[in-house]
Protein backbone atom coordinates (compact mmCIF):
# COMPACT_ATOMS: atom_id res chain seq x y z
CA UNK A 1 0.00 0.00 0.00
CA UNK A 2 1.40 3.80 -0.44
CA UNK A 3 0.77 6.30 1.77
CA UNK A 4 0.87 9.57 0.22
CA UNK A 5 0.75 12.79 2.29
CA UNK A 6 -0.42 16.47 1.72
CA UNK A 7 3.33 17.34 1.14
CA UNK A 8 3.33 15.12 -1.92
CA UNK A 9 5.49 12.19 -0.31
CA UNK A 10 4.94 8.53 -0.82
CA UNK A 11 5.46 5.83 2.08
CA UNK A 12 5.56 2.33 1.30
CA UNK A 13 3.45 0.27 3.67
CA UNK A 14 3.41 -3.55 3.73
CA UNK A 15 0.50 -5.08 5.04
CA UNK A 16 -1.95 -7.90 5.20
CA UNK A 17 -5.11 -7.89 4.28
CA UNK A 18 -6.49 -9.13 7.27
CA UNK A 19 -4.90 -6.34 8.98
CA UNK A 20 -7.01 -3.18 10.33
CA UNK A 21 -7.31 0.59 9.73
CA UNK A 22 -6.44 0.10 13.71
CA UNK A 23 -2.99 -1.63 12.87
CA UNK A 24 -1.99 0.28 9.83
CA UNK A 25 -2.45 3.40 12.01
CA UNK A 26 -0.74 2.30 14.93
CA UNK A 27 2.15 0.47 12.64
CA UNK A 28 3.23 3.47 10.78
CA UNK A 29 2.10 6.32 13.36
CA UNK A 30 2.61 5.15 16.92
CA UNK A 31 1.44 7.41 19.37
CA UNK A 32 -0.61 9.37 16.84
CA UNK A 33 -2.90 7.55 15.42
CA UNK A 34 -5.87 9.21 16.91
CA UNK A 35 -4.48 12.50 14.88
CA UNK A 36 -4.28 10.49 11.81
CA UNK A 37 -6.68 10.73 8.88
CA UNK A 38 -6.67 7.98 6.39
CA UNK A 39 -8.87 8.54 3.21
CA UNK A 40 -9.01 6.12 0.32
CA UNK A 41 -11.17 7.26 -2.09
CA UNK A 42 -12.25 10.45 -1.36
CA UNK A 43 -13.90 8.27 1.90
CA UNK A 44 -12.46 8.56 5.53
CA UNK A 45 -11.65 5.52 6.98
CA UNK A 46 -12.98 5.83 10.85
CA UNK A 47 -13.99 2.41 11.70
CA UNK A 48 -10.76 1.19 13.23
CA UNK A 49 -11.98 -2.83 13.22
CA UNK A 50 -12.80 -3.04 9.72
CA UNK A 51 -9.61 -4.86 7.80
CA UNK A 52 -8.13 -3.57 4.51
CA UNK A 53 -9.54 -6.42 2.76
CA UNK A 54 -13.66 -5.19 3.24
CA UNK A 55 -12.45 -1.99 2.09
CA UNK A 56 -11.10 -3.06 -0.96
CA UNK A 57 -7.74 -2.15 -0.38
CA UNK A 58 -5.32 -4.27 -2.21
CA UNK A 59 -1.83 -4.55 -3.89
CA UNK A 60 -0.59 -0.71 -4.83
CA UNK A 61 -3.30 1.57 -3.35
CA UNK A 62 -3.33 4.80 -2.56
CA UNK A 63 -4.41 5.84 0.83
CA UNK A 64 -3.81 9.97 1.43
CA UNK A 65 -3.00 10.79 5.00
CA UNK A 66 -3.71 13.62 6.74
CA UNK A 67 -2.42 14.45 10.41
CA UNK A 68 -4.69 16.59 12.04
CA UNK A 69 -3.67 19.52 14.75
CA UNK A 70 -3.54 18.28 18.01
CA UNK A 71 -2.59 19.73 21.50
CA UNK A 72 -1.16 16.49 22.93
CA UNK A 73 1.61 16.15 19.24
CA UNK A 74 4.78 14.51 20.99
CA UNK A 75 6.34 14.83 17.21
CA UNK A 76 5.30 15.75 13.86
CA UNK A 77 4.80 12.94 11.35
CA UNK A 78 4.48 15.53 8.51
CA UNK A 79 6.83 18.65 8.02
CA UNK A 80 4.64 21.79 8.37
CA UNK A 81 4.40 23.15 5.04
CA UNK A 82 3.48 26.41 6.41
CA UNK A 83 4.35 29.95 5.01
CA UNK A 84 8.48 30.74 4.95
CA UNK A 85 7.82 34.08 5.86
CA UNK A 86 6.41 35.70 9.35
CA UNK A 87 2.30 36.44 9.33
CA UNK A 88 -0.34 37.59 12.16
CA UNK A 89 -1.92 34.98 13.35
CA UNK A 90 -5.27 34.38 11.93
CA UNK A 91 -4.13 36.71 8.47
CA UNK A 92 -2.81 35.20 6.24
CA UNK A 93 -1.72 37.10 3.22
CA UNK A 94 -1.76 35.67 -0.37
CA UNK A 95 -3.39 36.87 -3.39
CA UNK A 96 -6.95 35.71 -2.77
CA UNK A 97 -7.12 37.85 0.51
CA UNK A 98 -5.67 40.86 -1.14
CA UNK A 99 -7.79 40.98 -4.18
CA UNK A 100 -10.97 42.14 -3.63
CA UNK A 101 -9.34 45.52 -1.71
CA UNK A 102 -7.20 45.96 -4.99
CA UNK A 103 -10.98 45.51 -6.84
CA UNK A 104 -12.26 48.10 -4.79
CA UNK A 105 -9.33 50.49 -4.90
CA UNK A 106 -9.22 50.56 -9.05
CA UNK A 107 -12.88 51.25 -8.93
CA UNK A 108 -12.67 53.90 -6.25
CA UNK A 109 -9.56 55.27 -9.17
CA UNK A 110 -12.32 54.76 -11.92
CA UNK A 111 -15.11 56.82 -10.35
CA UNK A 112 -12.36 59.61 -9.30
CA UNK A 113 -11.52 59.84 -13.09
CA UNK A 114 -15.14 59.86 -13.89
CA UNK A 115 -16.26 62.41 -11.27
CA UNK A 116 -13.15 64.25 -12.12
CA UNK A 117 -13.05 64.19 -16.18
CA UNK A 118 -16.24 63.94 -17.09
CA UNK A 119 -15.48 65.28 -20.58
CA UNK A 120 -13.25 61.43 -21.38
CA UNK A 121 -15.76 59.10 -20.27
CA UNK A 122 -18.68 58.56 -23.03
CA UNK A 123 -22.09 56.97 -22.37
CA UNK A 124 -21.49 53.10 -22.57
CA UNK A 125 -17.67 53.71 -20.51
CA UNK A 126 -20.29 55.05 -17.73
CA UNK A 127 -22.63 52.61 -18.25
CA UNK A 128 -20.14 50.08 -17.98
CA UNK A 129 -18.03 51.30 -15.25
CA UNK A 130 -21.74 51.36 -13.10
CA UNK A 131 -22.17 47.56 -14.36
CA UNK A 132 -18.90 46.73 -13.19
CA UNK A 133 -19.48 48.38 -9.87
CA UNK A 134 -22.89 46.73 -9.20
CA UNK A 135 -21.25 42.85 -10.61
CA UNK A 136 -18.09 43.30 -8.29
CA UNK A 137 -20.60 44.91 -5.31
CA UNK A 138 -22.69 41.61 -5.35
CA UNK A 139 -19.90 39.30 -5.80
CA UNK A 140 -17.88 40.86 -2.55
CA UNK A 141 -21.49 40.74 -0.18
CA UNK A 142 -21.32 37.26 -1.69
CA UNK A 143 -18.30 35.97 -0.61
CA UNK A 144 -18.04 37.65 2.75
Amino acid sequence: IRLKFLNDTEEVAVARPEDTVGILKSKYFPGQESQMKLIYRGQLLQDQARTLRSLRITDNCVIHCHRSRGATAATPALPDPGPAGPTAPGLPLGGGTLMVPTVMVVLALGWYFRINYRQLFTAPATVSLIGVTVLVTFLAFGVY
